[in-house]
C-alpha cells in the first residue's frame, strides 16, 4: 500500500534525527529523499537510519524525482524562506523547524504563498506541547488569578553549542527566544503590540554576537510581558521552558519550568484596606494534555492531524508570524534604541 505522505527531509544535521525518527514510526509516512548541500551528510544519514531513499543536494530535483508531497525543513534559519517558497510552489506542504524566516518580509511572504497555493505551512514550536504549560494556560484562561496585568519569564542557561549559533549576530533572540515569546502568547492568548529591547553580550560570553537580552512587550489585552534571558549564564540555570510569574488582579500563577504550576489567590472574605491580604494556594489538576505525546512528537502529531482534518495547525505560519514579529521587532528595538510598534510588521 502506497504511503499517504511522501516526505523530503531538507537538512541532515543533528536536529533532523528527531524528525526522521518520528516519520519512521508513522505507518502512513515514507521518507523518499534526504537533502543536504553537502551530499555526504545526506548519504551518512541514509546509512545510519537504514533508509532506501534517494539523496540530493537540491530541493527541486528531490521533489520532481520522488513525487513528494511534504517537506520537512530542518535547515539552518537563513535557508527557511527559500525552502518554504520552493516547496510550496512545487506542490508540497511544509513542516518547518523554527524560525519561520529571518525577516518579517519573508515571514509575510511565506503566509502569502501558503494562501495562494493552498499548501499548509506549520512551524515547530515544541515547547507548547507539555502538560505543565497547558495546565498553566488553563489556569490563566479560567480566570483563577483574575485579569492578567503582568507576565514575567526568565531564561538563563550557559549553552556551549559550537557551530553556527556561536557566530550569529543575535543567537539568543533569533534562535531561542522565539520559544519563550511563543509560550507567552500561548499562556495568555494575546498578541504583541509593542516592544522595547536592550540586547547585549555579557563579559565572558563565548558567542560572537549578543547572547543576552531584556525585553518589555505590551500585549493586546493591556498586559506587559517582561523577558530576561541569557545563553551564556554559567551556574544556577533555569529550565529550558523558562521560569514564569503571571500576575492577575486576584492572584499570581508560578511555573518554574520543571514542576507543575501553582497559584496563590486572595482568600475569600478578605477585608478592604487590609495591608497584605491572606492568600490560599491552588494546585490544579494537570491538563488532560498529559495523555498525549509531548515535545517535538506532540507538535508533529498536531501538524499531521491538521493535515488530515484540512485545517490550519496550531502553529500554522499565519499564527506563528506573530511570535516571529516579537523576535524581529525586539531586534529592531535593540538596534535603534527605541520602542517599536508591531502593527506595520504584521500588516499583510
Amino acid at each position: 500500500m502506497a504511503s499517504k505522505y511522501k516526505v523530503v527531509v531538507a537538512g541532515c544535521g543533528g536536529m533532523s534525527n528527531v524528525w526522521i525518527d518520528y516519520a519512521m514510526k508513522r505507518p502512513d509516512t515514507e521518507i523518499v529523499a534526504l537533502i543536504d548541500i553537502q551530499l555526504e551528510f545526506a548519504e551518512k544519514m541514509r546509512e545510519r537510519k537504514g533508509l532506501k531513499c534517494g539523496v540530493f543536494s537540491d530541493l527541486q530535483s528531490a521533489i520532481e524525482h520522488t513525487g513528494a508531497n511534504l517537506v520537512f525543513d530542518v535547515t539552518i534559519p537563513s535557508s527557511h524562506f527559500h525552502i518554504s517558497k520552493s516547496a510550496m510552489s512545487l506542490g508540497c506542504n511544509v513542516f518547518s523547524e523554527k524560525p519561520l524566516a529571518e525577516t518579517m518580509e519573508h515571514c509575510n511572504e511565506i503566509v502569502r504563498i501558503a494562501e495562494e497555493t493552498g499548501r499548509m505551512h506549520a512551524v515547530m514550536q515544541n515547547r507548547r506541547y507539555d502538560p505543565r504549560i497547558r495546565t498553566l494556560r488553563q489556569m490563566v484562561a479560567s480566570g483563577q488569578i483574575g485579569n492578567v496585568g503582568f507576565i514575567g519569564a526568565d531564561f538563563f542557561i550557559g549553552a556551549h553549542f559550537g557551530g553556527f549559533r556561536d557566530a550569529m549576530a543575535s543567537p539568543l533572540l533569533l534562535d531561542m527566544a522565539i520559544h519563550t515569546f511563543d509560550q507567552a502568547r500561548l499562556i495568555t492568548g494575546t498578541v504583541p503590540v509593542s516592544v522595547y529591547c536592550h540586547e547585549f553580550n555579557p563579559k565572558g560570553s563565548w558567542y560572537a554576537g549578543n547572547a543576552a537580552a531584556i525585553c518589555i512587550f505590551e500585549m493586546s489585552d493591556g498586559s506587559v510581558f517582561n523577558y530576561r534571558g541569557s545563553w551564556c549564564a554559567e551556574g544556577a540555570p533555569t529550565s529550558w521552558e523558562a521560569e514564569w510569574r503571571i500576575v492577575g488582579d486576584r492572584g499570581t500563577a508560578i511555573w518554574d519550568g520543571h514542576n507543575p504550576p501553582y497559584a496563590e489567590v486572595v482568600a475569600p472574605g478578605q477585608e478592604e484596606g487590609q495591608f497584605i491580604k491572606d492568600c490560599i494556594r491552588i494546585d490544579p489538576e494537570m491538563s488532560a494534555f498529559e495523555r498525549r505525546t509531548t515535545g517535538h512528537d506532540g507538535c508533529l502529531d498536531e501538524m499531521f492531524l491538521a493535515l488530515e482534518e484540512s485545517r490550519p495547525a496550531e502553529t500554522d505560519c499565519r499564527d506563528n508570524r506573530y511570535s516571529m514579529a516579537m523576535v524581529l521587532a525586539a531586534l529592531e528595538s535593540a538596534s535603534s534604541g527605541r520602542k517599536v510598534m508591531l502593527d506595520t510588521m504584521l500588516r499583510l
